[in-house]
């Protein structure tokens, strides 16, 4: 069974899932993660909608060290995404040695480890993609 990092950011933990992000009824912004007050104008009472799936590389690196708490494999992709609805992620980027900025990207998801239930926990990541 999988079960994402955390409550509220995918909608599903399958092949399908997007990123849930947050839409002001007030300025009609969309932030991530989602949450019910706006951090561009203070309204209440933001929508959570699923973010694109694609988005285009602005900045990336290859991490080649572990950070400190960290035991998953290195090297590792990491880097800043800009989606369609003008909001940028802070996310691992897969396949690191084939993205540079204004690289075509596709959401995935990959396993990150198993919780004390033995669930296989899920996170998103970019991938770049032809366009």
């Amino acid at each position: 069974m999988r079960v994402p990092l955390k409550e509220g950011l995918l909608s599903g933990v399958d092949e399908s899932a997007r990123l849930l992000g947050g839409r002001c009824p007030s300025c009609t912004r969309f932030s991530f993660p989602a949450q019910s007050l706006c951090p561009y104008c203070a309204s209440d009472g933001c929508a959570t909608v699923p973010l694109s799936a694609r988005g285009v590389i602005e900045v990336c690196t290859t991490v080649i060290n572990r950070p400190p708490g960290y035991d998953g494999p290195v090297p590792f992709g990491f880097g800043v995404v800009e989606l369609p609805e003008g909001i940028r992620i802070i996310s691992r980027i897969i396949n690191p040695e084939r993205a540079k900025p204004g690289t075509a990207v596709v959401l995935r998801l990959e396993p990150l480890g198993t919780d004390a239930g033995g669930r296989e926990v899920m996170t998103y990541a970019y991938e770049p993609v032809a366009r």
